[in-house]
């Protein structure tokens, strides 16, 4: 081992590091994921049998959260599945705020309030993978002025639903 570099790994314990990384991967998935009808988070488990439905394999060198991402593009041609939407806060200067407004919207999922006093304020929700791109526009277009901020991580539906 010292002079070559390499030490053996059996069949078993990479068969274990494997099953683990789908594991990490499927509980990934569940937690930035939710059913887009219900807005209801998808159980870790629903998630495994649809990696193993698709026939994913696990790639070792690769992180959990870049194939967690891959996953959920994946699964998206399988089943009712898409990344929980973030809610955040714009808090932008009055001058800017209209033109500013005109450039976030196509980034913008849902509006939730807006309030225009002194300065424009914006509640809505984003699809996370356009956070940085929001965020480097406003501290561009404000010059540091404007402020971003987070309220939530994911906006999914919690509790129990009574069926009829």
């Amino acid at each position: 081992i010292l002079s070559k570099g390499e030490l053996q790994v059996s069949d078993k314990e990479r068969h274990t590091q494997l099953e683990q990384m789908f594991r990490d991967i499927a509980t990934i998935v569940a937690d930035k994921c939710v059913n887009p009808e219900t807005k209801r988070p998808y159980t870790v488990i629903l998630i495994e049998r649809a990696m193993k439905d698709i026939h994913y394999s696990v790639k070792p060198n690769k992180s959990t959260k870049q194939q967690a991402l891959e996953v959920i593009r994946q699964l998206k041609e399988t089943m009712q599945i898409e990344r929980a939407h973030m809610r955040l806060r714009f808090i932008l200067p009055a001058k800017e705020g209209k033109k500013l407004k005109e450039k976030l919207k196509p980034l913008i999922k849902v509006t939730e309030s807006e309030d225009f006093q002194e300065q424009l304020e914006i509640v809505c929700l984003i699809d996370p993978g356009c956070f940085r791109e929001i965020d480097e526009l406003i501290r561009s277009e404000t010059k540091g002025k404007g402020s971003l901020e987070v309220l939530s991580l994911k906006d999914v539906e919690e509790g129990d639903e009574k069926l009829e």
